[in-house]
């Protein structure tokens, strides 16, 4: 077992507008998200299945190919099928859960360059 508190967690800010919090355990990572109104995460797609958990604010997803859009607000959360492109856009200061299975390996390994602008 072991025992995290989000307090002790380092906030790493990637953008002016996108910091987060992370958690990796052996066979997911679990994030704490911070995003500016304003701020847009370019489309991207993973290998890991994804839950988006809105807990202040609300952001606007944009999935390709078919050009779907579905806006998730305090209290929604959202599953991300593995292998689906996506974008998001926050339209307003939103805090967020993110938790994808198996572990983000190019959060751990640095590479994740479309968060970094």
């Amino acid at each position: 077992m072991k025992h995290h508190n989000w307090d002790s967690i380092p906030k790493e800010q990637l953008s002016p507008t996108f910091a987060r919090q992370v958690i990796h355990t052996d066979a997911m990572t679990i994030a704490r998200v911070y995003m500016r109104a304003g701020c847009s995460v370019p489309e991207h797609h993973h290998p890991n299945e994804q839950v988006s958990i809105i807990y202040e604010g609300s952001l606007k997803f944009f999935f390709a190919p078919d050009g779907k859009e579905v806006i998730v607000r305090a209290g929604d959360a959202l599953q991300i099928p593995s292998g689906v492109p996506h974008a998001a856009v926050a339209l307003e200061d939103t805090v967020a859960m993110d938790i994808f299975t198996p572990q983000r390996q190019d959060w751990i390994s640095g590479d994740d360059a479309y968060l970094r602008k």
